[in-house]
C-alpha cells in the first residue's frame, strides 16, 4: 500500500535562516576558515542582502564557495561534529508553521523527508531531531581517507531536488497525488510540481514568479508567510512585487 510523503526544504523553510550559515561562523572561529574570507569575501555579499540590495541566493553560493575551498582536506568527522554542535545550539530556531506542520504529519503517520542544499551532515542532524524517515543534502565528496576532496554532488536546484523525489517516491511508494510540499525557493520548484499539496513558505520572488506563470501549479499552490508571531495564509494572485 502506497504511503503519502511530506518533502520539506530546510534553509528558510523549517530552519529560519540557513544552517550553512551557522556552520560558516563556527568554522571562522575554530579558525578552519580566516576571519579575513569573512571580511574581505563574503560580507559585502552579506551586506547586499541584508540591506535588500542584493539577493540572499548570491550570498549563499559566495559561502559555498568559500566552504568548498575550506574543508579541503579536512576528515569527514571534523565537519560531523561542527554540524553536531550546530543543531545542538542553533536548532531549536525554526518557524512556527513548518515545525507544526511536521508534528501533523508524524501524527497521521505521513513518510518525512528533507530534500536540502545544505551539507548532508548538517540536514542528518536536523532529520534526526525532528523525527524525519529519510533525507538528502549536499554530498561533499570524501576520498579512502574520509578527507574532503573539494568535490561536491549539489542538492539546491531543481533538477537535483526532481532526482531525489523520484529516488524517495521509489524507495518508500509514495503516492505523489497525494503528498505535500514545502520550500521558499525556485529550486523548490519541481517538488511543487510533483505533488498535490505545495506550500510555499516565506517563498522568493524568482519562486512567486515561476508558480504565477505555471497555470496549473497556481490551483493548488499555497503560499504561507510567517514574520514575529503570525502566520498569514495568502492568495498568490495578489501579491504585488517591489
Amino acid at each position: 500500500m502506497s504511503t503519502i510523503g511530506a518533502f520539506f526544504d530546510l534553509d528558510g523553510t523549517l530552519y529560519r535562516e540557513g544552517l550553512i550559515t551557522e556552520v560558516f561562523k563556527k568554522m571562522v572561529k575554530y579558525e578552519i576558515i580566516g576571519s579575513d574570507r569573512w571580511y574581505n569575501d563574503l560580507r559585502p555579499h552579506f551586506m547586499k542582502w541584508d540591506k535588500r540590495q542584493g539577493d540572499y541566493d548570491s550570498y549563499l553560493l559566495k559561502m559555498i564557495d568559500i566552504y568548498i575551498e575550506s574543508i579541503k582536506g579536512l576528515e569527514k568527522y571534523q565537519m560531523k561534529y561542527i554540524a553536531k554542535k550546530v543543531v545542538e545550539q542553533k536548532g531549536d530556531r525554526v518557524y512556527t508553521f513548518t515545525r507544526d506542520r511536521i508534528k501533523w504529519h508524524l501524527a497521521n503517520n505521513h513518510t518525512l523527508i528533507i530534500i536540502s542544499g545544505s551539507p548532508s551532515e548538517l540536514v542528518g542532524e536536523m532529520a534526526k531531531k525532528y523525527g524525519f524517515t529519510d533525507f538528502i543534502g549536499a554530498q561533499y565528496i570524501t576520498d579512502s581517507n574520509n578527507m574532503y576532496t573539494g568535490e561536491v554532488i549539489p542538492m539546491w536546484d531543481s533538477k537535483s531536488k526532481a532526482k531525489a523525489i523520484n529516488d524517495f517516491v521509489k524507495k518508500y511508494d509514495i503516492d505523489l497525488n497525494e503528498s505535500y510540499a514545502y520550500g521558499d525557493t525556485a529550486g523548490d520548484y519541481t517538488m511543487f510540481k510533483n505533488v498535490k499539496h505545495p506550500y510555499c513558505m516565506n517563498p522568493t520572488k524568482e519562486l512567486l514568479q515561476k508558480v504565477l506563470k505555471d497555470r496549473e501549479l497556481i490551483k493548488n499552490i499555497n503560499v504561507v508567510v510567517e514574520r514575529k508571531d503570525v502566520i498569514y495564509n495568502l492568495d498568490i494572485e495578489d501579491i504585488q512585487f517591489l
